[in-house]
């Protein structure tokens, strides 16, 4: 009984120091970018010590893509949340499209393209995010279908689903450096309709309870 009641503990402070490093490794991100986030700096904003890192995280790379990991699981927790909250109907759609709107300008989204910039010259870094962007695009693709409630089997339901998310991307990327917001709104304006008329059956709008097909490749 008293191994089991110590390892239990030390399992839980486990997580904790994980969660730690993986917070601050995003804010990093975020506030200095690829070249100032540093293993050291990680570990010095988590309050954990540099053996404790390293012992959860032997490299940058495993840090940073750990880190990129852990959060989406937890935004899309997060958004599945927040449209479970909405109201069905005909508005549900320009509802989730900004939700999801709004994820491609958070925080985690800015990390992850410090990612992408500095993988297209770090061979370690490369390897490590590529599997890991596929799947973190496939699940994306899921919980977007998901939320619309919109059956992938239909013609056409699955490449709006992925243009929907092609375009937030971008615009997520031309709001980085300036406030795009009064052409970013006419824009998402402009495909919701677009996406209703899209993804609106003969028989009726999207139903919040729709089947959900596959992802992108």
């Amino acid at each position: 009984m008293f191994i089991a009641s110590t390892r239990v503990p030390q399992q839980e402070r486990s997580r904790a120091t994980q969660a730690r490093l993986l917070e601050a490794t995003v804010e990093c991100l975020v506030e200095r970018g690829w070249s100032g986030t540093t293993t050291t700096v990680v570990a010095a904003r988590a309050g954990v010590s540099r053996g404790a890192q390293l012992h959860h995280y032997p490299t940058k790379a495993a840090l940073v893509t750990a880190a990129v990991s852990h959060l989406t699981e937890r935004r899309a927790a997060e958004l599945r949340t927040e449209a479970d909250a909405l109201p069905a109907g005909p508005r549900r759609l320009d509802r989730v499209v900004d939700l999801l709107a709004a994820a491609f300008t958070g925080p985690l989204f800015v990390a992850a393209l410090e990612l992408w910039v500095a993988a297209r010259t770090d061979a370690e870094l490369r390897d490590a995010l590529v599997p890991l962007e596929a799947r973190v695009g496939r699940e994306m693709h899921r919980l977007t279908v998901e939320l619309l409630g919109v059956d992938e089997r239909r013609p056409g339901v699955r490449e709006a689903v992925q243009s929907t998310l092609d375009l937030l991307r971008g615009l997520g990327v031309a709001n980085l450096l300036s406030d795009d917001s009064a052409r970013r709104t006419a824009l998402l304006q402009s495909w919701k309709r677009q996406l209703t008329a899209l993804l609106t059956p003969d028989d009726g709008p999207p139903d919040a309870g729709g089947a959900s097909g596959s992802a992108r490749p």
